[in-house]
Formats: C-alpha cells, structure tokens, sequence
C-alpha cells in the first residue's frame, strides 16, 4: 500500500539524511499534525493496538525531539514514538511506545535507524534505561531490540487487546543498582 505524501515544509528538525541507491531518506522530529496523522495511518495499519489521535498528539506535544520520521522523499515510510519520564527509583526512563515502518522498506536498516536515534536522544537527555512491551510473536521486533542489548524482563499474559501476550523489554544505560539524582 503506497504512502500518502505530506509536506515538509513544516517546523521540522532533520536529524540525518542517508541515501540508498540514489534515494534521499530524511530522519525528522519535531514534525506537524499533518505529519502525526500520517504515523497514525503507518501504525494502525501494522501494530495490533488502536491509538487515538490524542495518544498521538500526547507523546508530540510533550516529547517532539523523541517523536521520529523517516521520509522518502515526501512519503512517510517509518516512525517511531516515544517519551521519557522519571520512575519510582529515581531512574529516568525512555519509553518506545510504537516503531512501524512499510513492509516494502524492512530489512533496509530503517526501523534499526529510527530505534537508534531515539536510543541516541534519550542518552542524551540523560534516560537511565529504555522500556518497551512487544508481542511475544513479533520475531522481527525481537531481533532488532536483541542487537540493540535489549533484554526480556517479564512475559505479560494477554496483554493486547487482541489477546495476545506479549514480553516488556529492557535496555540499561546506566547500571540498574545505581539510585538516580
């Protein structure tokens, strides 16, 4: 299914632009509604879990650098979701949320690129760990948080709306015994 095309002429940052085979690929955060709005469709039409556009506009509004497209050209072909928020430790945790990319582009190392630069911004902002919740039969998404170090912390019984379980998993940043600030 063809990506609808939106304008960048909006308030966006690029963080990166990679060409593969003579093709632009542009990494942007901080984008626009119309932009949000068309990683609502991407995610929707691949993850199990509806989001409202609220959800959406949730995660843009409070956390726009973590909150990451990547553009061929004018088309969206991948996004990542993501927000970070201090824990009952002390520990600040990066939070992945949602990471869809079209299945026309996996395997190219675009959903491994949008995963490191949020995995890069949450460093940067000082996250002591990132979580995420994945279906525990999503082999793909497996792979890919496995050779960023990620590690399976607990197995959740039914845990989407679909009934499927699923695996929360953990990166650490910092050591996990050290208390935060």
């Amino acid at each position: 299914m063809a990506s609808t095309e939106v304008n960048l002429s909006d308030r966006m940052k690029i963080l990166s632009l990679d060409t593969k085979d003579g093709e632009e690929y542009k990494y942007i955060s901080n984008f626009s509604e119309k932009i949000l709005i068309e990683v609502q469709n991407i995610v929707s039409k691949y993850l199990s879990e509806p989001y409202s556009i609220y959800t959406y506009r949730y995660f843009l509004i409070k956390w726009p650098e973590l909150c990451i497209a990547c553009m061929k050209g004018n088309k969206l072909i991948g996004a990542i979701v993501c927000k970070e928020e201090i824990i009952e430790n002390g520990r600040k945790e990066g939070y992945i949320g949602m990471l869809a990319v079209e299945p026309n582009y996996r395997g190219q190392g675009i959903g491994s690129k949008l995963v490191e630069k949020a995995i890069e911004k949450m460093k940067e902002n000082g996250c002591d760990e990132v979580t995420l919740e994945t279906e525990v039969t999503n082999e793909g998404a497996l792979a890919l948080y496995t050779r960023f170090g990620f590690i399976k912390l607990q197995k959740l019984f039914r845990y989407y709306l679909n009934g499927v379980d699923a695996f929360r998993l953990k990166l650490f940043l910092t050591n996990p015994l050290k208390s935060g600030n």
